[in-house]
């Protein structure tokens, strides 16, 4: 695939940008939550807030049996990839919890297994990625606070970075979704592909104030008085997706443009694959999605080290000393988890005792 961008030319090396984008979206949205409310051109209806994605696994296992199998492979393979609630242990400490979180609001995600409900419940402590999600005035603020991380601030527009038929595209699928392009005409091309990448369901409950996952667990946690404390700014956050090139998130941009619809196949199966807790075909799926190619952007691994493993160890050093304090409740995007550089081993190489309660 290829893509123009102002006058410039780019072979989009696939799977790379895409499916790595999409595994930090779910990280990042968060950010596109609060960007979702901004943009929200006109009132949710209960059509809108109705998910019409289908799971692309069923539909692999019954039409190409042989890739499947491929991608089962690849997930077992992956180092803590099954399940998404530990039990955290250390000598003279009480038990702490981790749960790997989903950044949506889909009802299913919201209701938390039982055992992860009573470790909150009697939890002393929370821990969630950014505690300035509690204050959407606060995190609105921390976005507006350094323009240049989400804005262009050098007079650039959009349309300065696209060729005509990829600018068209960004216009149509932005229509699609309610999102005038004169809102977005100034923003990172990460932002926007922020709002791309959301399905409309989600972007219809988000705008009617219903809460994703880690917002409630926080929300619910100061309700009964409990202390939550965040592991990252969103400033922190911002600035992961801001230090890669702005050639890579055009290129992001325009291929979540290419999946249309099917990004809401897409969340729906990582859905699924997270309510099984099969965290571990994450990344499997998601090569489904595209053809896969020999070539390799040397964007994905910069990519991969900058928004994913870089924080995974900012996360696992942050978290480390509050769980010192013993029975505390932490809960941090699912994708983080697992893989050899994964929160979970990360915190086995700090001394702690990390079980799966499947």
């Amino acid at each position: 695939m290829t893509t123009s961008i102002g006058r410039r030319t780019f072979h989009l090396a696939a799977p790379g940008n895409l499916l790595l984008w999409l595994m930090a979206a779910f990280h990042m949205l968060l950010l596109a939550a609060l960007l979702a409310v901004l943009l929200a051109a006109r009132p949710a209806t209960a059509a809108d807030e109705t998910c019409t994605g289908r799971n692309l696994m069923v539909e692999l296992q019954q039409n190409d049996p042989t890739r499947y199998a491929e991608a089962l492979k690849e997930a077992d393979a992956t180092p803590n990839g099954k399940g998404i609630f530990w039990k955290i242990e250390k000598p003279g400490i009480e038990p702490s919890w981790l749960l790997g979180s989903m950044h949506v609001t889909d009802p299913r995600v919201l209701a938390l297994p039982p055992r992860a409900q009573a470790a909150h419940d009697a939890a002393d402590t929370i821990i969630i990625e950014s505690d300035e999600i509690l204050d959407e005035r606060k995190a609105t603020a921390a976005l507006l606070a350094k323009p240049e991380l989400t804005m262009f601030t050098d007079g650039t527009t959009i349309d300065k970075l696209l060729s005509p038929e990829d600018y068209k595209r960004l216009e149509t699928g932005l229509k699609q979704r309610g999102i005038p392009l004169s809102a977005v005409s100034r923003m990172r091309p990460w932002m926007i592909s922020s709002a791309v990448a959301l399905p409309a369901c989600e972007i219809a409950r988000k705008a009617k104030g219903v809460q994703f996952l880690d917002q409630k667990i926080a929300t619910d946690a100061v309700a009964q008085g409990k202390q939550v404390k965040g592991l990252e700014t969103l400033a922190e956050q911002i600035q992961a997706m801001a230090d890669l090139p702005v050639e890579f998130h055009v290129k992001s941009l325009i291929e979540t443009l290419e999946l249309g619809d099917k990004m809401n196949d897409v969340v729906e199966t990582m859905t699924d694959l997270y309510l099984s807790g099969d965290i571990g075909m994450t990344m499997p799926m998601l090569k489904t999605v595209t053809p896969q190619e020999k070539d390799e952007s040397s964007d994905y691994a910069a990519f991969e080290q900058r928004v994913i493993l870089d924080r995974n160890k900012v996360m696992a050093e942050r978290a480390a000393p509050i769980l010192d304090s013993g029975n505390v409740f932490m809960a941090v995007g699912a994708l983080h988890l697992p893989g050899e550089q994964g929160v979970i081993e990360l915190l086995r190489k700090q001394g702690f005792t990390v079980t799966a309660l499947n």
